[in-house]
């Protein structure tokens, strides 16, 4: 994790994808291969975060998915 990336759990998911697209953006204007590297591990760290949440919310969904249509189909 990058030392300034600070605490990501507080960010909306807008915020965070919002976030990536301006620093991709910024990192394709940039030549320089340090400042390159130190946004790469920010951006990294921006997608893992947007990643965990992503599956958190697809595990949820699928454990508490709608079971109403199991009973669409009754074989008798």
């Amino acid at each position: 994790m990058h030392p300034l990336a600070g605490d990501l759990s507080i960010l909306k998911d807008s915020e965070i994808e919002s976030k990536i697209g301006d620093l991709t953006k910024k990192y394709f204007m940039t030549h320089n291969t340090s400042l390159r590297q130190q946004m790469g591990m920010m951006l990294e760290d921006y997608k893992a975060e947007l990643s965990k949440r992503r599956q958190a919310a697809l595990e949820k969904l699928m454990n508490n998915g709608d079971k109403s249509l199991d009973k669409l189909i009754n074989i008798n």
